[in-house]
């Protein structure tokens, strides 16, 4: 997969993009298994199959992003922050870009806002209006929008898990003062995209088909009521520069806090070229 050749309206477009060619510029099939636990009596490892339905349940979060990018021997992180409505499906997030090989603070926060098949973003820059959005069709990129806008959806990365595979249950731990129950396993992509809610089908099948590797290493943090506090994935991708490992993290708290997403109007989404 080739992120940096997602095309949007004749241009190319990916907030990752940036950090690909920050890290260029530095030089640089799972299958269908059961869930179980290796350590009797500790745990629920089943609950993490249920994650998604416990979130909508929920109902909203403020939420904490981390992605980082490594290839060649160069390391980058995206980082987020924001609120997601899992009743409603939509999240908005600030999205902070890495610095330039140089140490300059090239490029403003993103604003991303989330919803079901779309990514709709402001402050893109290279050519894009500072009062315009863009909108992307996360159906249509190559890895569903887990890693293009630099943080993988909050409800997406928990849709993930449903389809989780050889769970263990490693062990309770402390999380922002909040006891939580550490699980690791497997997820796998394509089998997600089946077993997923609708509304997130679309864009885990294009996911499936752009990785390299379905299979998905997760570590997963459920509260004693069985809300997601925490998930980390590790997905990989080649490009024309080699392998980039990427670790996508996201962190869920103050569950219940009123989340207020308005998507733009059809004005107000920009439709010229976009520069990388």
């Amino acid at each position: 997969m080739v992120v940096q050749q997602h095309r949007l309206r004749g241009g190319a477009f990916a907030v990752a993009t940036v950090v690909l060619g920050v890290l260029a510029t530095s030089g640089c099939s799972g299958g269908e298994g059961a869930v179980a636990d290796d350590r009797p009596g500790g745990g629920r490892p089943g609950d993490v199959l249920g994650a998604a339905d416990v979130l909508a349940r929920a109902k909203s979060a403020r939420t904490r992003t981390s992605m980082e990018m490594a290839a060649g021997g160069t390391r980058v992180t995206i980082r987020g922050e924001g609120g997601y409505d899992f009743a409603r499906r939509m999240g908005r997030l600030t999205v902070v870009l890495p610095t330039d090989p140089a140490g300059a603070d090239e490029h403003h926060p993103v604003t991303e806002l989330l919803t079901s098949g779309a990514l709709y973003m402001k402050n893109r820059g290279a050519g894009v209006p500072a009062d315009k959005w863009v909108r992307v069709d996360t159906t249509t990129l190559a890895d569903g929008n887990l890693v293009t806008g630099g943080a993988t959806d909050p409800l997406a990365a928990a849709e993930l898990l449903r389809s989780a595979r050889s769970v263990t249950y490693v062990g309770e731990e402390e999380l922002a003062g909040v006891r939580v129950r550490h699980y690791r396993g497997m997820t796998d992509i394509a089998r997600a995209a089946r077993v997923a809610e609708p509304h997130a089908r679309a864009s885990l099948a294009a996911a499936a088909k752009g990785f390299a590797e379905d299979a998905v290493p997760f570590d997963a943090y459920l509260d004693d009521d069985g809300r997601l506090r925490k998930v980390r994935h590790r997905f990989s991708f080649t490009n024309e520069t080699g392998t980039v490992a990427v670790t996508s993290t996201t962190l869920l708290y103050d569950f219940g806090t009123p989340v207020t997403v308005h998507l733009p109007d059809e004005r107000d989404i920009y439709a010229g070229r976009i520069r990388v």
